[in-house]
């Protein structure tokens, strides 16, 4: 089978692709831009280690430009789709609007028509828990009212799970949204917590925390996000019957299509300034700390509530965060070589 993954030089999607390209059972396209938001040697190195599999293949092309997306799209006709891609970032969104709107908005769109033009079997696409914002309380569930994002990244992603109800309702596409809760792990990004506040720990520099470090996180391994997003990947939802739209006449059909949102997190919130010192201990120095007010578009707590995503696909994280820090410092230490 054929799966295109976009951010396929981004963390998650690095992942993505990799396992998949690890299957020997699927020809992998990774899309991405390589944007210079963060590190862009960081991505290349990611690409570096993809290319040793001869089931992947790499094209430099950005997405949110439909004229070159969609045509590549129609080359590679895949079964399957993974969008990854997307600008992160919280605070950024707070400084840098356009780039969310340009990415996150514009790229989602050009993404769902590609799809509808050429019919993969399954999108699977990347939303977030910021969708949550002031408007549930945790543990989140997939249905809390989620109409208040307290960020403009929280904003478009909650635009993302919209746009992608109407792909499905109006064009017979399976799509599935997955609520990402804080990933971390081994190639993480640099702009993240366990990055940052690891170097700032070995270079003796302050760790900022913001809220007094009261904030809390669900905190989730990246090899447990992964296998999660290759089992639902492999099963769409089934057509679900469409009634006639309003003004439509009694004998009005409409394509079937499906949507479904679920949560990807651990279950087991951990407050920042713990994180830092587990972090402390597994790099054995100690940190310094800079209390900081609570920044604003952050959210104070995030906890995901499972119980969907578990009936349906048996999902359960395995990896502690005692341990997924481990493997983190591991590359950590050897990549930046601190």
């Amino acid at each position: 089978m054929k799966v295109l993954v976009t951010g396929a030089a981004g963390f998650i999607g690095y992942h993505v692709a990799r396992r998949l390209a690890e299957t020997k059972q699927c020809e992998v396209l990774g899309v991405d831009s390589l944007s210079d938001y963060y590190d862009v040697g960081l991505k290349r190195a990611r690409l570096a280690e993809l290319a040793a599999y001869e089931d992947f293949r790499f094209a430099q092309t950005d997405f949110a430009d439909a004229g070159k997306f969609e045509p590549l799209v129609g080359a590679f006709k895949p079964d399957y789709v993974v969008h990854l891609g997307a600008q992160p970032g919280v605070r950024f969104s707070m400084e840098n609007p356009a780039a969310y709107t340009r990415a996150n908005l514009d790229g989602f769109a050009s993404v769902l028509e590609a799809c509808r033009l050429h019919r993969p079997r399954h999108l699977v696409f990347a939303s977030s828990s910021s969708v949550y914002g002031g408007g549930a309380t945790p543990p989140f569930r997939e249905d809390d009212n989620t109409d208040q994002p307290v960020s403009y990244y929280g904003a478009t992603k909650k635009a993302n799970e919209l746009m992608a109800a109407a792909y499905a309702f109006n064009h017979g596409l399976a799509i599935t949204g997955l609520r990402f809760f804080t990933v971390y792990g081994p190639w993480g990004r640099p702009d993240m917590a366990p990055t940052l506040f690891a170097r700032a720990i070995c270079e003796g520099k302050p760790v900022r925390l913001f809220n007094s470090g009261r904030n809390l996180r669900d905190f989730t391994y990246i090899d447990d996000v992964v296998g999660a997003v290759l089992k639902i990947l492999l099963y769409p939802a089934a057509p679900a019957t469409t009634a006639p739209a309003a003004g439509d006449s009694p004998a009005a059909t409409r394509p079937a299509g499906a949507l479904r949102i679920f949560n990807l997190g651990h279950h087991r919130p951990v407050e920042t300034l713990l994180f830092v010192q587990m972090l402390e201990q597994l790099l054995g120095r100690p940190a310094v700390t800079e209390l900081l007010p609570p920044q604003p578009g952050d959210m104070y707590a995030t906890c995901a509530d499972l119980t969907k995503v578990q009936a349906t696909f048996g999902f359960t994280p395995k990896v502690p965060l005692e341990e997924g820090l481990r493997h983190f410092v591991t590359w950590f230490r050897a990549y930046y070589r601190l």
